[in-house]
């Protein structure tokens, strides 16, 4: 089943977009995250994909009371951004997460992600987030030397799913990059993909790879793409 998927980026208890995930380059902002989300439910939306973006780049939670109000709305949610410890990633899930995504400890901890995936089997998404073809982590300003593939080879044989955001084009609104996207194509877990995605033949194309949904951000909020019509592209 192919999902399109709302994000609602949430930076000192509002909505935001970044520019390529800058932390001081912010493109849209709104006030009331929560009220955003309904929005984006009673629009059609059945998924959507929650990222504090303070935790992100500090290594700690900020937004779990906002997270909390909007996984009560009854969408489906997936959440990450700052989840460097499984307490968290506990929490988030009792509260009703459907996923939580980790990216930071899922490189830096290997060994006790995957027992993690095994104890919440299903319920874990690895972020696969990639600057000039390299992992990036803590918020996207580190780069390590990890070729994506070889990341997510890591985790292939557990019951996870992976979100692959090409930080290059991320809130550029300027279109996918697909030749670095041709890999996914390999992967035989559920994958998702986000960054740059700024029309409707966008979304085709990565639809076209197999993925199991798409994140739009920047290109919903300036109006670039209308949601109604992406969710035609739903199947």
């Amino acid at each position: 089943m192919f999902r399109i998927i709302p994000a609602v980026d949430l930076k000192e208890g509002k909505v935001v977009r970044l520019r390529q995930g800058k932390e001081g380059e912010v493109t849209f902002s709104a006030e009331d995250p929560v009220g955003v989300a309904k929005n984006w439910i009673a629009k059609g939306a059945r998924i959507l994909h929650v990222i504090d973006l303070d935790g992100a780049f500090h290594g700690k939670l900020k937004h779990e009371k906002i997270i909390a109000e909007i996984i009560s709305l009854g969408a489906e949610v997936q959440v990450g951004g700052g989840i460097r410890n499984f307490e968290t990633a506990e929490r988030l899930l009792k509260l009703g997460a459907k996923r939580v995504i980790l990216g930071t400890i899922a490189v830096e901890r290997v060994e006790e992600v995957r027992d993690f995936a095994k104890k919440w089997a299903g319920r874990v998404m690895i972020a696969v987030d990639v600057r000039e073809g390299k992992v990036a982590v803590k918020g996207w300003k580190e780069t390590t030397f990890l070729q994506p593939l070889d990341f997510i080879k890591l985790y292939e044989d557990l019951d996870v799913s992976f979100l692959y955001t090409n930080v290059d084009v991320e809130g550029l609104v300027s279109g996918i990059n697909r030749e670095a996207m041709g890999f996914l194509t390999l992967l035989n877990r559920p994958f998702y993909v986000a960054g740059g995605i700024s029309s409707l033949d966008d979304i085709a194309f990565v639809r076209s790879l197999g993925a199991a949904g798409v994140i739009l951000g920047s290109a919903l909020y300036t109006g670039k793409i209308k949601l109604e019509d992406a969710l035609k592209l739903e199947v």
